[in-house]
């Protein structure tokens, strides 16, 4: 809790082609060490090969991929009374959104593929079909959380 006042949530710009505030975000979040050209090379080059694999709006596969690779509850780890406990808390939709995002390009940098723009477009696919490493990833959670649902009454 801060203790003067609220941070400030700064505006970000929605990206020039697609004109999506939500792809402006993942490419913010693919970019590594402030190299935006090259990652919106990268995501605009993926969106490419989906139009061209799937026939389909690239942007409504990545919009149905981050929706099918959201979680919906996690598990926080929680001491009580010297030992510590694994709590299922559910998840509100902007931090859902950021761990997709995290998984999606984690596990696209962790595909065989030869080049980065080739992975991302490979699991965000996969994704959007409910297969691959990052829905894997997200129904391992959900299982941890079922799984862990005798401690949701030491929710905090």
């Amino acid at each position: 809790m801060p203790r003067k006042r609220k941070a400030v949530v700064r505006e970000i710009l929605p990206d020039p082609k697609y004109n999506d505030v939500v792809l402006s975000k993942f490419m913010n979040c693919l970019m590594v060490q402030g190299k935006k050209s090259l990652a919106e090379k990268i995501v605009y080059g993926a969106f490419d090969i989906i139009a061209e694999k799937t026939k389909q709006d690239p942007l409504e596969v990545f919009k149905g991929a981050i929706d099918n690779v959201r979680p919906l509850v996690k598990v926080v780890s929680r001491r009580v009374g010297g030992s510590n406990y694994q709590i299922p808390m559910e998840v509100n939709e902007k931090n859902g959104r950021a761990i997709a995002f995290r998984w999606l390009i984690s596990y696209s940098r962790a595909r065989s593929e030869k080049t980065m723009i080739e992975r991302l477009a490979g699991e965000l696919m996969s994704a959007y079909k409910k297969e691959g490493s990052s829905i894997k990833k997200r129904e391992d959670t959900h299982k941890m959380a079922d799984a862990n649902k005798a401690f949701a009454h030491l929710r905090f």
